[in-house]
């Protein structure tokens, strides 16, 4: 399997990226470039392309795939494809507060540690529905892991369509995210006119 393995503050600044939005609290020392060139529309588009895939840590493939499933569903296909994005269970683990970064959040699903509706799933990309319930499993509740990822994500705010119960390490969709509840600062339409041509 393909692993991305670029430094996470590297890639945020040539990408003008917050590390925040990866879960990352470091701040690069250094200060990007000013190049004096004109980026041009195709670089604009890419480059959102780009900031998408880098935060939800996907490749190329399953992206476009995740792009051709939007524009086959009812809406607009950028907001459908950031609510699919937002949906996916990785993203879920992490925005509950039960991972520090969005990578962790890939790993411990990986590692069977997740229950959707009491069944493990360990596809980071599941796609979680309105009502659908993400627990730790109840072996790995007692792991140090989580008492220290907790600690550290302790002033995360929840989003308000996720309904989390950091006690039991059990958390609830309450809905899926409409466009205006995802703080991702990435303009989908740049993606959707890319794709387009």
């Amino acid at each position: 399997m393909a692993v991305n393995r670029t430094p996470v503050l590297k890639r945020c600044r040539s990408l003008g990226l917050d590390p925040v939005y990866l879960g990352v609290d470091k701040k690069s020392k250094r200060q990007p470039r000013n190049s004096r060139r004109k980026i041009s529309e195709y670089g604009l588009q890419l480059r959102e392309k780009q900031k998408a895939k880098f935060i939800y840590g996907m490749l190329e493939k399953p992206f476009r795939n995740y792009y051709k499933k939007a524009t086959r569903m009812k809406g607009m296909t950028g907001d459908n494809l950031m609510t699919m994005l937002e949906s996916r269970l990785d993203n879920v683990v992490f925005r509950l507060g039960f991972a520090r970064t969005r990578r962790e959040a890939r790993q411990v699903v990986d590692h069977k540690m997740f229950l959707v509706n009491g069944k493990v799933v360990n596809i980071p990309s599941y796609q979680v529905k309105a009502g659908d319930v993400i627990e730790v499993a109840e072996k790995k509740k007692d792991l140090q892991r989580f008492k220290d990822i907790l600690e550290t994500t302790n002033g995360r705010v929840v989003p308000e369509w996720l309904e989390c119960d950091s006690e039991n390490l059990k958390g609830t969709v309450k809905v899926l995210p409409s466009r205006d509840q995802i703080d991702v600062p990435v303009n989908e339409m740049l993606i959707v006119e890319l794709y387009s041509k």
